[in-house]
């Protein structure tokens, strides 16, 4: 089935006579008939839904439609893309281990790993996202749990090298989690690179509109957990469902079902039926929306490279990114819709250019429907000094831009008359 027609249709199937769209189960729980069938939902020996904070019919048509579109054995939607991060990783790691990451992940990503997951005794050491096969091994422990990066970085835009980062986790028997939240399964699909989980903020290109705040996570059902000799969580009895052995009992669905049943069921953070409904209808256009995206911020950051005032423009789709080669690798139909561009001069010019824009707003967000600006050294980085800035990569007269749906016309307008006045 190809992907746009996924889109529309994976997930839920009207039968004869029920709602053509899919229906919204406002309901915290529900009702059995027996003792007997209520024990068997708790002992995981027979499917169902029992409470709505881990489990509800709409938000499971959407998993299914999402594992679909990435290819995947399963999903689990979660309240956000960091509470996705965050249960993906725990499903693998504990206190005293040890995970790698890219170095250019997303901001709050690395807050997540090196602060709070820290104080929790697990330690995270960061490769650079063109780091070789043997430079990844190098940093591998024997309490390494997994290799963690993002097809495309927010908001370094760096493309990692899928390929190189699952060979090296594979040979070290780790598994390789991907955040594909930028290019979404409609511009690649990591697990065809050698991925084996892939977590999403679905508050982004997936939601589309700036509705709802969520994630999700899917399961290829490629890694093989016994084999690894790094996860007995997997491959022994957990007590607390009476000995269940989630590699036996579940297969190659051990990992999306370990972590609804023990970190859904611990932690909550689920997304209401109405938040997924909300999902479903926004991935019905997914497809159109991305390639509008991407047709758009190829526009406007060529002609960005024109500018004057412009010192550089990072965006993947463009021969002059040091990450073409890649760009054109994994994502061939698209870069995403986000651009970062220098402005010539300080801070100050920077973030006068963005004061000047008359239909393009400031907003704190990425992967909407409606262009918008940010400029990071005034908001997101305010605290630091300019040499604190260069430091950790965000110039000071840099400006994000993410290309939304409008006329390209009108956002190049836009733009130039704002250059016209700083």
């Amino acid at each position: 089935m190809d992907i746009s027609t996924a889109c529309i249709h994976a997930g839920y199937e009207a039968g004869n006579g029920e709602p053509r769209a899919l229906p919204i189960t406002l309901s915290t729980t529900f009702r059995y008939s027996s003792t007997d069938e209520v024990a068997r939902l708790f002992d995981l020996s027979e499917s169902g839904f029992f409470y709505s904070r881990i489990g509800n019919p709409t938000c499971d048509a959407v998993e299914k439609k999402i594992a679909t579109l990435e290819g995947g054995v399963g999903a689990m939607l979660t309240s956000s893309g960091q509470a996705a991060n965050l249960l993906a990783v725990i499903n693998l790691a504990s206190a005293g281990d040890h995970i790698i990451a890219s170095s250019t992940i997303y901001g709050g990503t690395v807050n997540l790993f090196s602060v709070t997951l820290k104080r929790f005794g697990i330690e995270c050491t960061y490769v650079s996202p063109r780091a070789t096969k043997e430079e990844i091994l190098a940093e591998v422990r024997p309490n390494t749990k997994c290799v963690f990066g993002e097809t495309v970085a927010n908001p370094a835009l760096a493309v990692l090298d899928l390929e190189v980062f699952a060979q090296a986790a594979h040979e070290a028997g780790l598994p390789l989690i991907i955040d594909n939240t930028f290019p979404t399964p409609v511009l690649c699909r990591p697990f065809e690179w050698g991925a084996d989980i892939v977590t999403h903020s679905t508050t982004k290109y997936i939601d589309g509109h700036a509705l709802t705040v969520g994630g999700v996570i899917v399961d290829s059902g490629n890694f093989d957990w016994k084999a690894s000799g790094r996860f007995p969580d997997f491959c022994e009895p957990d007590e607390s469902y009476h000995g269940v052995v989630y590699t036996r009992d579940f297969g190659n669905s051990a990992f999306i079902v370990k972590a609804r049943v023990q970190l859904m069921r611990d932690l909550g953070c689920y997304p209401p039926a109405t938040n997924a409904f909300i999902l479903n209808e926004s991935l019905e256009t997914l497809p159109l929306r991305m390639r509008k995206h991407c047709d758009n911020a190829l526009r406007v950051a060529e002609w960005l490279e024109n500018q004057p005032k412009v010192v550089s423009v990072n965006y993947p789709g463009l021969p002059s990114s040091p990450d073409h080669d890649l760009a054109t690798k994994y994502l061939p139909e698209g870069a995403c819709g986000v651009i970062s561009f220098v402005v010539d001069g300080d801070r100050d010019r920077a973030a006068a250019l963005l004061d000047h824009l008359k239909m393009i707003p400031i907003e704190v967000h990425v992967a909407d429907s409606q262009t918008s600006v940010l400029h990071p050294a005034s908001s997101t980085h305010r605290q630091l000094t300019d040499e604190q800035l260069i430091a950790c990569g965000v110039e000071p007269g840099m400006v994000r831009l993410s290309c939304g749906l409008e006329s390209v016309d009108d956002i190049i307008a836009d733009l130039e008359q704002a250059f016209a006045q700083i």
